[in-house]
C-alpha cells in the first residue's frame, strides 16, 4: 500500500529523523505517532530517553514511538504495549485476545476509539480486513 504524505507530515518525519537518527517507516501526525524501522527503537528513544524527550519538548506534545515488525502479531503487540494481549491472524481477520474484562475494555476504548486506531494502523501496513477483540 502506497502512503501519500503532505508537506507538514514530511517535515515531521525529517525533524524526527534528524533529532533521533532513527529511520521513520510511517508517521501519523494527528496521533503524534512515529513508526520506526525494526532495530531503530533504541536510537529513537536515546540514552535515558533523551532523544524522545527533546522531540516532545520541541513539538510540545506527547509522542508515541512504535517499532515496526514484519510479523503482524508482533506489530500489534508493539501497538498495544503495555497491555498484555495475544494477537492471532486468521485468514484476513486479526483477533486480539485480551484476557480479562478490563484489558478488553481498554483495547476497545470508549465508542470503539482505541480499536479503530489499532485497526487503521494495522491496515496501513498489512493486508488485513478486520480487527476485533475477543
Amino acid at each position: 500500500m502506497r502512503k501519500v504524505y503532505d508537506l507538514s507530515t514530511l517535515g515531521l518525519i525529517t525533524f524526527f529523523e534528524s533529532m533521533t537518527g532513527a529511520r521513520v517507516k510511517d508517521c501519523i501526525p494527528d496521533l503524534a505517532m512515529f513508526i520506526v524501522e525494526k532495530g531503530d527503537m533504541g536510537l529513537a528513544m536515546g540514552r535515558n530517553m533523551r532523544n524522545l524527550k527533546s522531540v516532545e519538548s520541541a513539538l510540545r506534545k506527547h509522542v508515541k514511538v512504535l517499532e515496526f515488525d514484519e510479523n503482524v502479531e508482533k506489530f500489534v503487540s508493539n501497538i498495544i504495549h503495555p497491555l498484555v494481549a495475544e494477537a492471532k491472524l486468521e485468514g484476513k481477520n486479526l483477533i486480539i485476545k485480551g484476557g480479562d474484562r478490563e484489558t478488553r475494555a481498554r483495547l476497545i476504548g470508549r465508542d470503539r476509539s482505541n480499536l479503530g486506531r489499532i485497526s487503521s494502523i494495522v491496515k496501513r501496513h498489512f493486508n488485513v480486513e478486520d480487527v476485533s477483540v475477543a
